[in-house]
């Protein structure tokens, strides 16, 4: 399109080019966004899925697997529309998505705020610094959501905190 346009122009100056770029595209530009935000519904729940194997020690270990497994369980639920879903997903014409989507967004939301809870009560039960990044090393991907790696970082300075405790037990 963009190098047609100016010759275009070149070629035709008494009949410029007369279309606009957001109406020649809209399709284009729906569908585009349509598969992002289904790149970002796959992502979502690959990141989600690694809540299944969990398992967090400790001494609210217990309390805190069985928060995860919750938080799971209705994050099955909120997929459960996309997996039931009579459209196509990727059909821009089928507005039922963004309503799905929508709510899944919404819900995901409210997950990630329990599972940043459930994250910082096992940083506070963790005793060392090693425990601490075992935690955090079996959350991985999901850090680096929004509303967690927002929650998680006011708890840096209290792991450098403890890294620096830990450096001057070794100096001596």
């Amino acid at each position: 399109f963009s190098p047609s346009q100016p010759k275009a122009a070149t070629q035709c100056p008494s009949k410029p080019w007369g279309f606009e770029n957001s109406v020649l595209f809209a399709r284009l530009d729906a569908f585009l966004e349509r598969i992002h935000d289904v790149l970002d519904l796959m992502q979502t729940i690959m990141q989600f899925s690694k809540l299944a194997r969990l398992e967090i020690g400790g001494t609210k270990g217990k309390s805190l697997s069985s928060n995860l497994s919750g938080i799971y369980a209705d994050f099955k639920q909120a997929i459960e529309p996309f997996k039931s879903a009579t459209y196509n997903i990727v059909s821009v014409e089928k507005t039922q998505f963004e309503d799905d989507f929508f709510e899944f967004r919404i819900t995901v939301q409210d997950l990630e705020r329990r599972l940043a809870s459930v994250i910082i009560q096992g940083f506070d039960d963790s005793t060392t610094i090693m425990a601490r990044f075992k935690l955090l090393d079996s959350f991985e991907n999901l850090l680096e959501r929004d509303v967690i790696s927002a929650e998680l970082e006011k708890k840096h300075s209290d792991l450098l905190e403890t890294y620096a405790v830990d450096l001057r037990m070794v100096q001596d």
